[in-house]
């Protein structure tokens, strides 16, 4: 770690927040003559990732500047007073829990902005487009950033536009009625959660989450934590999303564009689970334990379901759409986070959260192999790609065969890749539940999770075998070459690719930043 102060740190996580809404209005200016070039349209684009990337250095710089030795302390912290009648305020910062989400939002947005570059998808300005993916990234770390509810909430429910006009403008066929579905939903989610917050902001007397945590609902009744953690558990489940608050997913991932499927699955499922880990456990402990055996049901019947879901797509005349399939593994993989969460357990939430950042990098993989192959054959429909096109990765790309095989085995939870430890802790979690809840509940939600991770790994190696095997078609009957790994798509995806693999072999290096935030946050603010 590198000595850097805390009013450097102070500044560094406010320009973070800050920084991409300054370029998101800077990119609705005119281009300076000197930047413009022979193309407008690139010129915007290039500023996109010029932006994106010096929020990612930034994030680096306050990760480096990050006093590893306490990650259980919030660090960088910026209060202000707001609101002062409410006691609301502009505070921020940065612990074991939330800084690992903030690289990882930071990385994902810096390569969509990178890969945007060279594939803009189709549809109106750029400039709008760079506008509303820099907004979108704003909201985003906003989320992991803030630690008053007030300010929670705006920020939750600033990434909703940009995602809605990212959806319904550069998205695919169907594209306007996924996006309603998408805003709709999750509209009615947050409107139920502000009520919940702001119940427990007037009961508590103060909107500060710091405060709340160290208190752990001492200042809360019964029912009022019953009703909080009933009203904001749906809001963020909306979110997460838990079956069977999860219809909108998977057309909303069908429609958008390769890049917003990336941010919508490696970004923003995680605000749900976020929210549940920095709010509901700490601030309501006694109403979570109420109603923790119904998310950990709820978890493992969407871990099922999205499996069952994922089979019955893969499965030869189908007509599954990979896009369609890879949004329904996320229900699954989003239930093993719940899952652990509602272990109430440190080794439960230590899981979900290593598998939130998992989840992250190695579906935002998935996502941006699969946009490359409907770029290529023009189609994400399995029985299309596997038959009458021949894809057979393995002959024709080999490459991209290669990259889809290692991201689809690394999402079934491949030991030494990253997607195998957060699963089997929050496995290990359900074995042994927090005091009070029910065990032999939790050791069946383990037993059906289990299950579950079998016909994960039946679905993504069907996908594997009907995509990148087989035997690719005659010479003669090709239409058309099929381009391999491009270089900057190469560029793209080799950091979550190496990322993967290096949370897989070096798990203590995300262990070690949660488990002491973790542990204090279970333990009410108490290190």
């Amino acid at each position: 770690m590198i000595d850097i102060s805390e009013s450097v740190m102070q500044f560094l996580l406010a320009f973070i927040v800050v920084g991409p809404l300054l370029g998101a209005a800077a990119a609705l200016l005119p281009a300076p003559p000197g930047l413009r070039g022979k193309n407008p349209d690139q010129a915007v684009l290039r500023h996109g990732v010029t932006v994106t990337g010096v929020i990612l250095a930034a994030a680096i710089a306050l990760v480096i500047g990050f006093d590893h030795d306490q990650p259980s302390n919030m660090q960088a912290t910026t209060d202000i007073s707001w609101i002062p009648a409410l006691d609301v305020r502009i505070h921020l910062g940065v612990d074991g829990i939330s800084l690992p989400l903030l690289v990882l939002t930071a990385l994902l947005t810096f390569l969509c902005a990178l890969y945007s570059y060279y594939k803009m998808p189709a549809g109106p300005s750029p400039k709008a487009f760079v506008a509303l993916l820099l907004f979108l990234e704003s909201g985003t770390l906003a989320t992991f950033a803030v630690l008053d509810l007030v300010l929670f909430f705006l920020a939750f429910e600033m990434v909703l536009i940009p995602m809605y006009f990212l959806i319904a403008r550069w998205g695919g066929e169907a594209r306007r009625p996924a996006a309603w579905k998408f805003i709709l939903y999750t509209l009615l989610g947050s409107v139920i959660m502000l009520l919940g917050l702001l119940l427990i902001g007037l009961q508590a007397g103060t909107f500060d989450m710091v405060a709340l945590a160290t208190d752990n609902g001492r200042a809360l009744t019964a029912s009022t934590q019953l009703i909080a953690v009933l009203a904001i558990g749906i809001g963020l489940a909306v979110k997460t999303p838990m079956w069977p608050l999860h219809s909108w997913l998977p057309d909303a991932h069908t429609a958008a564009p390769t890049v917003g499927s990336v941010l919508l699955a490696g970004v923003m499922l995680k605000m749900g689970t976020y929210g549940f880990v920095r709010i509901v456990l700490p601030i309501a402990p006694d109403g979570m334990r109420t109603f923790a055996p119904y998310l950990a049901a709820f978890a493992v019947v969407g871990i099922i379901y999205g499996s069952l879901a994922c089979l019955a797509l893969a499965k030869k005349g189908a007509s599954g759409d990979l896009k369609r399939l890879i949004a329904y593994s996320s229900v699954g993989h989003m239930g093993f986070v719940l899952l652990g969460i509602a272990t109430m357990t440190p080794t439960g939430v230590n899981g979900a959260l290593f598998a939130n950042v998992a989840h992250g990098l190695i579906t935002g993989l998935l996502f941006f192999l699969v946009g490359a192959l409907k770029d290529r054959y023009g189609t994400a429909d399995l029985d299309t790609l596997a038959g009458a096109t021949g894809a057979a990765l393995y002959g024709r790309a080999p490459r991209l065969g290669a990259l889809l095989a290692f991201a689809a085995v690394a999402s079934l939870g491949l030991p030494g890749l990253a997607g195998f430890w957060g699963e089997m802790l929050a496995l290990f979690g359900a074995f042994d539940p927090a005091p009070g809840l029910n065990r032999p509940a939790f050791l069946t939600f383990m037993a059906i999770g289990g299950f579950g991770t079998l016909l994960t790994a039946a679905y993504l190696l069907i996908v594997v075998r009907r995509v990148c095997m087989g035997v690719p078609r005659p010479k003669d009957q090709e239409t058309r070459a099929i381009a391999d790994v491009q270089t900057y798509e190469l560029a793209t995806w080799s950091p979550l690719v190496a990322l993967t693999v290096l949370a897989g072999l070096w798990p203590a290096v995300l262990l070690g930043l949660t488990d002491p935030a973790v542990q204090k946050l279970l333990a009410g603010g108490k290190s």
